[in-house]
């Protein structure tokens, strides 16, 4: 069984090495990217060091996942770096996995900051029992319209000063309305927000749902759980499956905790649904004591819904993972809508730290 560790906090005045092992949107929108370097220095008081990948295009990252791959080796064997965040996501990391080195990385953990695509990357670390964090990016998090939300600094800072992550809490609002980064004034003017009406709670015998509000049913079924969390974005997860990728032992999985969400391509909740089967009939989903989901993005910038619509998705979508984990996994208590993955305010969750679900207070607590 792998030893996990946590890397060292950072410290203000600290190097953090900006990396693009995903994809990168810096080339063409430079006005959003710039903005996320000065949020890193001003707001956190951490120096970014731009590594070669963070000023290249698409087209040429696409060309070659080698120098992807190449700079997260470098950026976590360097002595003057102390942490590593990435651009964006994208949609193919996986193809970098076979240059990596592990044991340039294992003898070497450093804090690495990551979503989305970046998946890919805390699960190899995770294989390697290093803590990394979901989130933020340069880009789509630091470069946020208008201004940080507090709750994404509050959640960010601990990800980068704090030896352990602490107890989450609900974000007061939410968003997910994409940015228009075509246009440099847009910076200037907050996204539009919505209340956040809590998480949602389910599972095991008690199959009572309650949100943080005092309204509705408390469950009171379960007894708290607690393990590391695996997981990520559902979208790269799928890959791993199809490509047979470094996926974990089921062994290694027992008692751990799934954290998923799916990103801003919007997918239909029934493809949700196939792919949580296929962890299931793989005798991988029943391992986990305990499931997090990440509030999907119901929006995108090809399709914009109602808000009616918007909250129906994301009902389809919670329906669909509490069936599956009826038929897999039934005594595994599930907690929906957190603020992590592709919704704003960002909580970049520890992937591989330990954390602790509690029905009966309903409470989330990282040690």
């Amino acid at each position: 069984m792998v030893e996990f560790v946590t890397p060292p906090p950072l410290e203000p005045g600290d190097r953090i090495a900006v990396v693009a092992p995903a994809s990168n949107r810096a080339t063409d929108y430079p006005h959003v990217y710039e903005l996320g370097l000065e949020r890193l220095r001003e707001t956190f008081d951490l120096e970014p060091v731009e590594y070669p990948t963070a000023s290249k295009d698409d087209e040429y990252l696409a060309d070659h996942p080698e120098e992807r791959a190449r700079d997260v080796m470098d950026a976590f064997a360097d002595p003057d770096v102390r942490g590593v965040i990435t651009t964006i996501g994208g949609d193919d990391q996986i193809r970098i996995l076979e240059h990596l080195d592990p044991e340039v990385l294992r003898a070497n953990p450093t804090r690495f900051y990551g979503y989305s695509d970046n998946t890919q990357l805390a699960l190899s670390l995770w294989n390697l029992g290093i803590v990394s964090y979901y989130g933020p990016s340069v880009i789509v998090e630091l470069g946020m319209d208008g201004h940080l939300f507090d709750h994404t600094v509050e959640y960010t800072r601990r990800a980068f000063f704090d030896e352990s992550f602490g107890r989450l809490e609900p974000a007061d609002e939410f968003t997910d309305e994409p940015g228009d980064w075509a246009d440099p004034d847009s910076l200037e003017t907050p996204r539009g927000t919505e209340p956040n009406p809590g998480w949602t709670w389910f599972g095991g015998e008690s199959e009572a749902t309650a949100s943080n509000d005092t309204s509705g049913e408390q469950p009171r079924g379960h007894e708290a759980v607690s393990g590391r969390v695996w997981g990520g974005c559902l979208e790269s997860i799928e890959q791993r499956l199809l490509a047979d990728r470094e996926l974990p032992d089921a062994d290694a999985l027992e008692g751990a905790i799934l954290a998923i969400e799916t990103s801003e391509e919007v997918p239909p909740h029934t493809w949700v649904a196939r792919v949580l089967a296929a962890l299931g009939e793989r005798g991988l989903l029943e391992r986990f004591d305990g499931v997090l989901v990440g509030r999907p993005a119901a929006r995108s910038h090809l399709e914009d819904r109602p808000p009616a619509e918007r909250e129906a998705y994301r009902a389809d979508q919670r329906e669909a993972i509490r069936t599956v984990l009826e038929r897999f996994n039934p005594d595994a208590p599930v907690v929906f809508d957190l603020d992590f993955g592709h919704t704003w305010p960002t909580t970049p969750i520890p992937i591989g730290g330990r954390v602790e679900i509690d029905p009966g207070t309903e409470t989330i607590r990282f040690e």
